[in-house]
C-alpha cells in the first residue's frame, strides 16, 4: 500500500503520467492522470500517514480492506461509469455536483461522492490528533457550540444515531456558523452549498473490524485521537 509521511497538504504538485498536474482537495481539484494519459481520468490518492499509523484506534487490517478495497472500488467504478462521456473530463468536485440531482445518474453520484468524501476522510484524521482544538478553530466552536464539550457531544450523538450507513460531519454554513450534520449513504453536505471541515465516516466498513457494533467507541475515539484541528482550519472561510 502506497503511504506519505505527513499530512497531504492542501494544494500540491504531482508528476503522473510525464505530466505536472496540480491537486487540490479542498479547492476543487483532484489528482489525476495527465491528459495525455486520459484512460484512467480519476486515480486512487495516496494517504497522508503509513497505514498504520493510526492505530489502535483504526487498524492496519481495516486500512487494507477500507481504503485498500472500498475506496478503490469508487475510483474504479467511477472510471468505468464516466468513460466515453462529457463528464470524464471534469473535476471530480463538479462531477458530484452535477450528478446530485439527476437521479438518471445516481450510480455515478454514488461513486464520485464517495471518493470525494473518503478523500476527505483520510485528511480529516492525522497521527496523535484529536483532543481539544486551540486557535481560529477553537474560537469557532465556541461561537457556535457554546463551548467544545457541547460540540464534542453533538457529533458522537450525530454520528452514532446515523441509521444505516454514512458520514457525520463539521461543516460551516452559509452564514459562517459551524454545524454538525449527518448524511447517509454517499450523500455529502458540500452538495449543498455548505463547506465541509471534517468528516467522520459511520459506514460499517470503516469500524467494524475494530469495534464490531461499537459505533459510539469507535466515533469517540476518532474525535479524541485522530480528528485533525489544522486540516479544519485550512478549510475554514473568513
Amino acid at each position: 500500500m502506497s503511504t506519505v509521511t505527513g499530512e497531504l497538504p492542501t494544494r500540491r504538485k504531482l508528476l503522473l503520467g510525464g505530466a505536472l498536474v496540480v491537486a487540490s482537495v479542498a479547492g476543487g481539484l483532484y489528482p489525476r492522470w495527465a491528459r495525455a494519459q486520459d484512460k484512467v481520468p480519476f486515480m486512487l490518492p495516496k494517504l497522508p500517514y503509513a497505514d498504520d499509523a493510526l492505530a489502535p484506534v483504526i487498524s492496519s487490517t481495516t486500512f487494507g480492506f477500507h481504503y485498500g478495497r472500498h475506496h478503490k472500488a469508487y475510483v474504479d467504478n467511477l472510471n468505468k461509469l464516466v468513460e466515453g462521456t462529457e463528464l470524464a473530463s471534469q473535476p471530480l468536485e463538479a462531477i458530484v455536483k452535477t450528478t446530485a440531482s439527476q437521479p438518471d445518474r445516481r450510480g455515478i453520484y454514488n461513486n464520485a461522492a464517495q471518493d470525494w468524501n473518503h478523500t476527505f476522510y483520510w485528511n480529516s484524521m492525522r497521527p496523535s490528533g484529536g483532543g481539544e482544538p486551540t486557535g481560529t478553530i477553537a474560537d469557532r466552536i465556541k461561537d457556535s457550540f457554546g463551548d467544545f464539550g457541547k460540540f464534542r457531544q453533538e457529533f458522537i450523538t450525530e454520528g452514532t444515531t446515523q441509521f444505516g450507513s454514512g458520514w457525520v460531519w463539521l461543516v460551516q454554513d452559509k452564514d459562517k456558523r459551524l454545524k454538525v450534520v449527518k448524511t447517509g449513504n454517499a450523500d455529502t453536505p458540500m452538495t449543498q452549498g455548505t463547506t465541509c471541515l471534517l468528516t467522520c465516516d459511520v459506514w460499517e466498513h470503516a469500524y467494524y473490524l475494530d469495534y464490531q457494533n461499537r459505533r459510539a467507541d469507535y466515533i469517540t475515539a476518532w474525535l479524541d485521537k485522530l480528528a485533525n484541528w489544522e486540516f479544519a482550519t485550512k478549510q475554514l472561510l473568513p
